[in-house]
């Protein structure tokens, strides 16, 4: 169990200055471990970590590496890629949680990591629904409407969408009275699924 009530964060980037910032938005609320390269964070990560913040490019192995071996060794972590890398449809099988497009402000920050903490206490749909929908409204930020509709991986991640969206509607009935759980379901439905509809 980690000391911070709000849980563990490990800040993973070659740039110690971006590090540094992440740190300073965060460290009030959350335990903070610092990696600055794939190594680094292979190292630093253990059953106690809760929320990576993972960018993209470094040197070495990258961060698309270093999230295949988080998963690899069986760490129930969620990770959030924060990079300046435009998506491409390559995301849409790579296993992270929330994908944030740098420069990112200490708000938006300190809302991811929230977010993931919530979905870690909730059913695997929702935490795949979740990762889903940010796939999905990355790519339609960097692609043209003509990529995504003859593309079949956006195609396929739409689809795995519709499916989940009923079991997700039933599970929000049941737990209405979890205010946090219908919340972030309401938070991932306006902030990601609405974009899809503009």
């Amino acid at each position: 169990m980690t000391e911070s009530k709000g849980g563990t964060v490990l800040i993973v980037d070659d740039d110690r200055e971006v590090v540094r910032t992440y740190r300073r938005y965060l460290e009030d609320a959350y335990a903070i471990r610092e990696a600055y390269d794939g190594e680094e964070a292979l190292e630093a990560i253990d059953d106690d970590v809760d929320v990576v913040l993972l960018d993209r490019l470094m040197p070495g192995a990258s961060g698309g590496e270093v999230l295949d071996r988080i998963r690899e060794q069986g760490y129930d972590v969620r990770v959030a890629m924060v990079t300046a890398v435009d998506p491409d449809f390559d995301i849409v099988d790579m296993g992270f949680d929330d994908y944030i497009t740098k420069p990112t402000t200490r708000e938006e920050l300190r809302r991811t990591v929230e977010d993931l903490l919530s979905l870690n206490r909730h059913a695997t749909d929702v935490r795949e629904y979740h990762s889903l929908l940010v796939k999905a409204a990355a790519l339609r930020d960097g692609k043209s409407s003509y990529e995504l509709d003859e593309n079949a991986a956006y195609i396929e991640l739409e689809s795995r969408i519709s499916t989940l969206e009923a079991s997700i509607e039933s599970e929000a009935e049941r737990l209405t009275d979890d205010s946090r759980f219908v919340a972030t379901l309401r938070a991932i439905d306006t902030s990601q699924r609405g974009e899809s509809d503009g």
